[in-house]
């Protein structure tokens, strides 16, 4: 029994000890918080959207001009391919085929036939041939043969008695008018026009009916010419050649008479009606049908070791087509595609996440700014997209660059490189290009990342681009001639342009970073060395005004601004920011410059006739005034920190010392309030912002020495760095004791070099 309760004593003893959480304990702890939880849902919501700009549910098509396959391409599905060159060359056969289109206007004819009616009836109404007579009887004579000899005029007057008889009874020239109609009907019907060189190339043309309301008729050529007798000779023998007209060769006098006037230009029926024919000519060129080529699985598409050009490529397009179209009825292999570049997506959008918790807080630390961030990176994505489309430019480069320049800026190079890193990985994932477009993207943003630096003057970034672009230019050489078993001089020189190409390509970027550096500054309310050499002009209002009602202010903070670049720049810390903010950071003592001692001069301290409460918050103001006046002219975020936080929550030690001793002086009088005499705050919040903390006290401290020996200014320095320190204003500023350590000794020697000793000449008098 005793060993019993011993044992549930010990297990009570066991339960109840408690130890700290384990690593998945407290893991897991972390992600159930609701921040964390907010931003793990933005960071699906952006693999989401990437998945969507690369459509990921489809293979990517994975060649471009210029690449060189190790091994042949064959095709994996059967596929039609358009034959753009055959299907253009019938289209335009078509269209040079296409007939004619005229209009008809019979009335030439209708002038023949009355002319030679008229004509016929004269002759037939003469008694004998008299010199006129004689005349028009000629225009009917045939020609006689060669070995025949020319009929006498005895002849001629027997023929034309013939002719006259024939014609002179009873209803003739009427029969005649009648036989002359049918014979000139079908060259009405038909039309009738001059053989011209484009006419060569047509079998046939449109000719509009004499009825309006029926469809154009085609119609031979050869049937609607004037160069060729016989029909004119036929038509008129079937109506002429037989009784009564026969025995006076009617049928040939009457054509002897119509050939020279039948061949002229006068008797055309038919003009060319250009606007119908070309819509005759565009509709026969949109009638055929396209001509396609097809390929079956296992065909050779493309050799071996063989360049891709834009031929190549439009076969292998093709091929890609066929294949997403099969996919589109096999929805499930799109959607597992589709959600395995998502979680792929996410899983490195965590790993980055991971990193910036341990190494850099910044983008973490602000929603907004993770937000911005991821939405650049989605930005980069679609219009690196965008441009791979065109094959032979390699644009994508461009937007992958500026995106890394910009995450430079704003952040550390390390993190640029990371995140351009996992972009260009879910880039090439997203246009299907392999290691050589990797390596040729990162290296570009690599080179151009790594040579960031400091912006102190508007060409930097075009420095940037240039080296940029010889290193992304040899890269592409490098990589080309490994990928070329072979080299000609023909692909040697594309090889040269195409790289020559890329390097204007990263070129492009850093000038496009230049227009784009005041855009980024506002977006993040970052300031670059350029920015700030340009917001620490003297000419600036605020500062003209401070020198204007606070000289003295305006002096210390030169003074003040000289120290704290020294300092920063000894740790590795901005110092041209420490300058400027040191420039501003009093800014809010113009509003009430007689309060403050180094603005008094002879007069009366103003601060006699006030409560040590009172002045310490009237001291205390010129913050709060500060950022407001920083906030109305619109000065950068990181200089208004520097103004609210360059005192920290630092004690108003004058006025706190002269209010204890009032309260210890009055036996009645209320405890004195410590936090009523000190600064809002808050604390400084990085480096910059302690170092200027620290060189604001010391300056103002070493104007209080009497004899500022090197030793003494040491002693104030120590003093002053031990107290902030004692009084954990350092805290929240990432200050290490070493750089504590370097800051003194900078301020250290920019005071000693301030007070420095001068040599006394035997003349020379005190004032």
């Amino acid at each position: 029994m005793a060993t019993s309760g011993q044992k549930r004593r010990r297990s009570a003893r066991v339960a109840a000890l408690g130890l700290p959480p384990g690593q998945w304990e407290r893991a897991w702890a972390s992600v159930r918080r609701r921040d964390v939880l907010g931003r793990i849902a933005l960071a699906m919501a952006a693999s989401m959207t990437i998945a969507l700009v690369i459509q990921a549910w489809d293979p990517p098509f994975a060649f471009r001009v210029g690449h060189v396959p190790r091994r042949s391409i064959v095709a994996r599905v059967a596929f039609t391919r358009p034959d753009v060159q055959e299907t253009e060359d019938a289209r335009r056969d078509a269209r040079r085929s296409a007939p004619m289109v005229y209009r008809r206007d019979n009335k030439p004819l209708q002038d023949l036939r009355e002319s030679l009616s008229q004509t016929v009836a004269r002759l037939v109404a003469m008694e004998t041939l008299d010199e006129e007579g004689r005349r028009i009887w000629k225009d009917f004579q045939p020609p006689a043969a060669d070995d025949a000899p020319s009929p006498t005029p005895e002849e001629q007057d027997d023929a034309f008695e013939a002719f006259k008889t024939t014609l002179a009874a009873p209803d003739a020239l009427e029969r005649f008018d009648q036989a002359l109609a049918t014979a000139f009907a079908p060259f009405e019907q038909a039309g009738l026009l001059t053989r011209t060189p484009e006419l060569d190339d047509q079998v046939a043309i449109l000719v509009p009916p004499i009825d309006p309301s029926e469809p154009p008729r085609r119609v031979k050529v050869d049937h609607v010419t004037n160069d060729d007798p016989e029909p004119l000779r036929a038509s008129l023998l079937a109506q002429f050649g037989s009784s009564p007209f026969e025995a006076t060769q009617l049928a040939d006098r009457l054509f002897v008479w119509l050939w020279p006037q039948w061949q002229s230009k006068k008797t055309e029926t038919l003009t060319l009606d250009p606007a119908a024919t070309q819509r005759v000519e565009n509709q026969a060129y949109e009638d055929v049908q396209e001509i396609v080529e097809r390929y079956e699985v296992g065909q050779l598409l493309v050799q071996a070791d063989q360049m891709l050009g834009a031929e190549e490529i439009d076969v292998l397009r093709s091929e890609y087509e066929a294949i997403v179209a099969g996919r589109q009825a096999a929805p499930t292999q799109r959607i597992v595609r589709a959600v395995s570049i998502i979680l792929l997506v996410f899983a490195m959008l965590v790993l980055c996440g991971v990193y910036t918790r341990y190494r850099q807080r910044g983008p973490l630390a602000s929603f907004t700014r993770l937000t911005v961030i991821l939405a650049l990176a989605i930005i980069t994505i679609w219009l690196a997209r965008f441009l791979s489309a065109a094959d032979w430019w390699r644009a994508e480069i461009v937007p992958l660059m500026l995106f890394g320049m910009m995450i430079a800026i704003v952040y550390r190079r390390e993190l640029a490189l990371l995140l351009s890193g996992m972009l260009a990985l879910v880039l090439v994932v997203g246009i299907g290009h392999g290691l050589h477009e990797f390596l040729l993207l990162m290296g570009g943003t690599t080179a151009a990342v790594l040579n960031m630096g400091r912006i102190r003057s508007r060409s930097k970034l075009i420095y940037v681009g240039l080296f940029a672009a010889g290193v992304v230019a040899m890269l592409h050489i490098g990589l080309s001639l490994i990928e070329l078993p072979l080299l000609d001089w023909p692909q040697f020189g594309t090889l040269l342009v195409n790289a020559g190409r890329i390097g204007l390509l990263a070129l492009a970027a850093g000038f496009l970073m230049t227009g784009l550096l005041p855009v980024v500054e506002h977006l993040f309310g970052v300031l670059t060395d350029l920015s700030l050499l340009e917001l620490g002009d003297v000419a600036h209002p605020l500062l003209q005004e401070l020198v204007r009602r606070a000289p003295s202010t305006y002096n210390h903070s030169v003074t003040v601004g000289s120290i704290a670049e020294a300092a920063a720049d000894s740790i590795g810390a901005r110092g041209l920011l420490c300058r400027v903010g040191a420039y501003f950071h009093d800014i809010g003592k113009m509003l009430k410059p007689g309060y403050y001692i180094e603005n008094q001069g002879e007069e009366k301290n103003r601060h006699d006739s006030l409560m040590p409460a009172m002045s310490s918050l009237v001291i205390v103001a010129h913050i709060k005034d500060g950022a407001d006046l920083a906030r109305q002219h619109h000065l950068p975020q990181p200089i208004t920190d520097l103004i609210e936080q360059h005192h920290g929550t630092t004690l108003v030690g004058f006025f706190f010392a002269q209010a204890s001793k009032q309260q210890q002086a009055d036996p009645n009088g209320a405890e004195v309030d410590e936090s009523t005499y000190r600064y809002p705050g808050p604390k400084p919040q990085t480096k910059e912002a302690g170092v200027l903390m620290l060189a604001d006290n010391v300056e103002s401290a070493s104007r209080t020495l009497v004899d500022p020996t090197p030793a003494r200014i040491e002693s104030l320095v120590r003093e002053v760095a031990q107290r902030r320190l004692f009084d954990g204003q350092f805290d929240e500023s990432g200050l290490t004791l070493r750089e504590l350590r370097a800051i003194e000794q900078s301020m250290i020697k920019s005071l000693i070099a301030i007070y420095h000793g001068r040599i006394k000449y035997p003349d020379q008098r005190t004032a």
